[in-house]
């Protein structure tokens, strides 16, 4: 069983082409948790390995996913794997992965990082549509031996892990979260239409439509879904935003 949390489609490309390969269930987290009835206290039962698929923000799972895996049980096999999509490092994510699957009773497998296009234009430059392509395409066949990994059920190589690494995911991390991660700097600019897809696309339901323009609540994980999703590229952040390709996953595989 595949659960994935994705903002701007990396970890939904990885998640389901794992499960076309594995001939798995694939479950969106986003989905599940704008369910409030079934974002906590459920019990998901498998009889194979529990995959699961995300974004890596400032070097380890974003705490949606950590929370949801923590507030609801997982049962039959106790095999996990993570894999996490990211721009370039995963720091010491490891170590937590192993915590939190002690504290669940599930045995860690490991995590495999998958290199994919960056989408936090909160921070970073996205690539444009041509590098975005390649970068797709060079991710495949990592992606399809970590497949074969979980299939064979055989543990994803292990990582060494330096200095920098626990810094990165320890430290960075939580100043990151505390100082970083807040819906403040959004706003929609005049080229918004109202259409919506922001409201739906936010995995929070913090985002509301007033008078036909969004309005964003307190309640943010910087997912970026909001703003690289929008059709008329009316949404930024701040000034980081201004100008910048806004990156999904599924626009690169229509082109």
């Amino acid at each position: 069983m595949i659960f994935y949390f994705s903002g701007t489609g990396n970890s939904r490309f990885v998640a389901e082409t794992l499960g076309k390969t594995l001939s798995e269930t694939v479950l969106s987290v986003n989905d599940l948790i704008r369910d409030t009835a079934r974002a906590a206290g459920g019990e998901y039962v498998s009889e194979t390995p529990f995959v699961f698929v995300s974004p890596t923000y400032a070097w380890r799972i974003p705490h949606v996913m950590e929370t949801f895996i923590r507030e609801n049980a997982f049962s039959g096999c106790r095999d996990a794997y993570f894999l996490m999509t990211c721009g370039d490092s995963i720091g010491a994510a490891a170590r937590y992965l192993q915590t939190l699957c002690k504290e669940k009773g599930l045995h860690f497998r490991g995590v495999q990082k998958i290199v994919m296009p960056e989408n936090y234009i909160a921070m970073f430059s996205a690539p444009e549509m041509n590098e975005a392509e390649k970068i797709i395409a060079n991710a495949v066949p990592g992606l399809l031996t970590a497949a074969e990994t979980v299939r064979a059920g055989k543990d994803f190589p292990s990582q060494k892990i330096g200095a920098l690494d626990r810094l990165y995911s320890g430290a960075v991390n939580t100043v990151f979260y505390k100082w970083f991660v807040s819906a403040k700097g959004f706003y929609a600019t005049d080229a918004c239409i109202g259409c919506g897809l922001c409201v739906k696309n936010c995995p929070f339901h913090n985002i509301k439509l007033q008078n036909g323009k969004p309005v964003w609540g307190a309640d943010c994980t910087h997912c970026m879904a909001c703003i690289c999703h929008c059709p008329k590229e009316a949404i930024e952040y701040k000034k980081k935003s201004q100008g910048q390709p806004r990156y999904t996953a599924e626009k690169v595989l229509k082109k």
